[in-house]
């Protein structure tokens, strides 16, 4: 090989790498500057959830407090359950916490009825809805039993916004109590819960 055939060689190997850059340049700013775009958005997206409120107009005192009961000793009571929560709900009510000393738990006979008017105060105006569902009767015991958390909990109450529900309890000392009740003495509480469906 000539001097000049391989001075050349050595240009071309050396003239190469410049050439390569600029070629390589020219590509990559060709391609930032060819490319055609488009774009679209959906605007800010909110979430929030609804609630479930439940309350009731007992100013905080228990609906019965009753001494010295006889055989066929009664009264009556009404309390309005308030739903105002956003969600479609189920309304059920229970009996919680029940202690009895000489059965006398099986001796008061009970009738829980769901229907409309009355207040705490009184039940004047009280009409149960119609339907077996929307009356118990029985005792204090069975209540308890039959009754004892949402999932098996009493009454038809399905709110889907806010309404009001009256709930009438009357309760009857059995004129059959034996004799051996005397003293005895029961208690539950009754709990409503809203759970939305």
């Amino acid at each position: 090989m000539s001097a000049a055939s391989s001075r050349f060689v050595t240009f071309a190997k050396w003239s190469a790498v410049p050439v390569g850059l600029v070629v390589s340049a020219a590509l990559v700013w060709q391609a930032s500057y060819s490319a055609f775009s488009a774009t679209t958005t959906n605007p800010t997206n909110n979430w929030s959830t609804g609630s479930v409120v439940l309350s009731d107009d007992d100013t905080n005192q228990a609906m019965f407090n009753a001494s010295a009961l006889a055989p066929g000793s009664t009264a009556s009571k009404c309390i309005v359950v308030t739903y105002s929560g956003s969600l479609t709900s189920s309304v059920k009510l229970y009996g919680t916490g029940k202690t009895a000393t000489n059965s006398l738990d099986t001796y008061l006979d009970l009738v829980v009825e769901q229907g409309t008017g009355g207040t705490f105060a009184n039940c004047t105006g009280f009409v149960v809805t119609a339907g077996a569902a929307n009356t118990f009767t029985g005792t204090l015991a069975s209540f308890a039993t039959a009754y004892s958390n949402f999932g098996n909990g009493f009454g038809t109450y399905a709110p889907t916004g806010a309404s009001t529900k009256v709930y009438k309890i009357t309760y009857t000392v059995n004129a059959a109590i034996p004799n051996s009740a005397q003293g005895s003495t029961a208690s539950m509480g009754l709990t409503w819960e809203a759970q939305n469906s």
